[in-house]
């Protein structure tokens, strides 16, 4: 199991409010994580790659993924990455606040490991957060790293 203070998570949302947002959910939760960021897609693969600016970027445990994004949008990194055999491993669970069925079925069917619906309300927004620490670092045994 991994241990609190070593867990990476790699937050790919492109809007700035949200991913503080989920920062501040985090923190608020005291919930101890290495919490990265990449803006989209294509920047979440650079950090994948360790490339650019992700030179030095951990490998994530679980990525967080934000669905409506520029260049390369959730959905179709979702698909790239489960096609990736050296990444496929890595859970994803959507966070996006899209309700729709067409995006639970499409996520799932590319791979997602859950979908979660982005509450408006910041006391909501940090229990998810928390359920996310209870499930994905407490209960769930990964992968070791590669």
């Amino acid at each position: 199991m991994a241990e609190l203070h070593n867990f990476c998570v790699l937050l790919v949302e492109d809007d700035a409010a949200d991913a503080h947002l989920t920062r501040m959910a985090f923190e608020e939760g005291r919930l101890l994580v290495d919490l990265q960021h990449a803006l989209d897609g294509v920047d979440a693969f650079d950090y994948l790659h360790q490339q650019g600016r992700h030179s030095q970027a951990p490998r994530p445990d679980l990525i967080l993924l934000d669905l409506n994004m520029p260049r390369m949008d959730g959905r179709s990194f979702l698909e790239r990455i489960k096609q990736d055999e050296d990444f496929r491993q890595i859970p994803v669970v959507v966070l996006t606040t899209s309700e729709a069925e067409s995006d639970i079925l499409a996520s799932y069917n590319l791979g997602a490991a859950g979908f979660i619906v982005k509450p408006v309300e910041i006391d909501l927004f940090i229990r998810q957060v928390q359920q996310l620490k209870d499930y994905w670092i407490s209960l769930v045994r990964l992968p070791a790293n590669r």
